[in-house]
């Protein structure tokens, strides 16, 4: 069964001993904090539609992490 970070929905390796990927952890693994997360994820959306300018990607992935565990109750 393939296991997903609970942070921002990615597939985890089978290398991966926690819960969250290596974009959602700092160099010690530990969970970065929910603004670091969120403007990656705002990064990442931002990829897809870099012409629009009337979406707020930063609304947009907060919108994501608050459907996610790891920040489910932040």
């Amino acid at each position: 069964m393939q296991k997903f970070c609970q942070s921002c929905g990615m597939p985890l390796n089978a290398e991966t001993t926690g819960s969250y990927c290596h974009y959602c952890t700092d160099d010690q693994g530990q969970l970065k904090p929910r603004e670091a997360v969120a403007e990656g994820i705002a990064a990442w959306l931002e990829m897809f539609t870099p012409d629009d300018g009337n979406v707020n990607f930063k609304k947009r992935a907060e919108s994501y992490l608050a459907a996610m565990p790891a920040w489910a109750e932040v």
